[in-house]
């Protein structure tokens, strides 16, 4: 059993151990403050180029991308001819022609194009893809198979028959996806193989927001996203009571992912029989954490523990309000107890003596 399952992983892992570079494009018409069109490039999901099409400046993200448009003029002259002038020209006339689809003749307007091309490391197969919304709705898809349009919803039909009919744009495509798109995936990949074809394994943690709630199997910092986890009860793979959550990227370009486990049926003598399994592509050993109660991050905890500072923070305040209350009480009193003594002046003993030394019997 232990070995179908390593056998039915490695296929399942095997198979996506695939690269990309994707380009998304975003046109709007009607706004003023804000640029016209930007494009922003993706090697395997990690943002590596900006370009501001409407200003014509490009910002290269990542130290390995500056050295590719260093050391090939010739990369640099036609990223930049993408960038600055076919992409430009090509959106504004685009939204001219679908604001007559649409019979629109004012207001904001958005085209979004989305393209690329994928490598397989494993068979060393290319497949790409191009596809167009506006307005925020898909649009048209084009058929790189057939290099025809395919239309996405009623209204598209007609652009299609015009798109259809280019065909100087569609040999420029069929360049582009088959020639261009794979050849620049491979140089990036060249140059950037220290950062996107590293190997990095993850801290693992066992979170619980509540005792009653799922324990949450969580890894993060891996790369790449060719990662499996799951639980398993006496060494086995489990599904019920088990959801998977999806790989999702870090800010620095690692992911994370977790796994949770419903423990509402488990008495907790059973817990030492589950654990959590990490397995990471191109990795020999897995990262195995045990169901442990010990090592569980819970936010209840967390939550009473915030709770008990607040309590003895407000307990402090208190008792300092006291004390300046009382201290204040007091030089309250002593300045009205300085008020209430007899002077101390020459005045005063003057008085004092005359009335010691009057003769008895006679009126004051």
């Amino acid at each position: 059993m232990k070995t179908l399952l390593l056998l039915l992983l490695f296929c399942r892992v095997s198979s996506t151990v695939k690269h990309s570079l994707k380009y998304f494009s975003t046109g709007l018409s009607g706004v003023s403050h804000l640029p016209e069109l930007v494009t922003v490039e993706a090697l395997d999901d990690i943002q590596t180029v900006y370009c501001d099409g409407s200003n014509r400046k490009i910002e290269l993200k990542l130290d390995w991308e500056k050295k590719v448009f260093e050391n090939d003029s010739d990369h640099l002259k036609l990223y930049t001819h993408y960038c600055f002038v076919m992409y430009p020209h090509l959106f504004k006339t685009t939204i001219s022609s679908l604001k007559q689809v649409f019979n629109q003749s004012e207001g904001v307007h958005v085209l979004q194009l989305m393209e690329g091309c994928e490598w397989d490391e494993m068979t060393g197969e290319v497949t790409s893809f191009m596809q167009c919304g506006y307005d925020g709705e898909d649009f048209m898809a084009l058929d790189l198979k057939t290099l025809t349009w395919i239309t996405l919803k009623p209204q598209a039909v007609s652009a299609k028959l015009k798109w259809d009919s280019d065909t100087a744009r569609i040999k420029l495509d069929e360049q582009f996806f088959t020639q261009i798109c794979p050849k620049w995936l491979k140089m990036y990949l060249h140059y950037g193989n220290s950062t996107l074809l590293r190997t990095d394994v993850p801290s693992v943690s066992l979170l619980q927001k509540t005792p009653s709630s799922p324990v949450s199997c969580h890894a993060t910092g891996f790369y790449p996203d060719r990662a499996m986890m799951f639980w398993r009860k006496d060494g086995e793979e489990i599904h019920e009571g088990v959801e998977h959550g999806e790989i999702l990227p870090n800010h620095d370009g690692s992911f994370q992912m977790n796994v949770d486990l419903d423990i509402s049926s488990v008495s907790p003598e059973d817990w030492r029989r589950y654990d959590c399994v990490f397995h990471l592509s191109g990795v020999e050993d897995d990262i195995i954490t045990k169901l442990d109660e010990t090592q569980i991050r819970t936010n209840w905890v967390e939550k009473s523990s915030n709770q008990t500072s607040i309590t003895i923070i407000i307990s402090a305040v208190v008792v300092l309000v006291v004390v300046f209350a009382a201290a204040a009480g007091f030089m309250v009193h002593k300045k009205k107890q300085d008020q209430k003594a007899p002077p101390d002046s020459e005045e005063a003993l003057s008085s004092l003596r005359d009335w010691i030394q009057e003769p008895d019997g006679v009126d004051s």
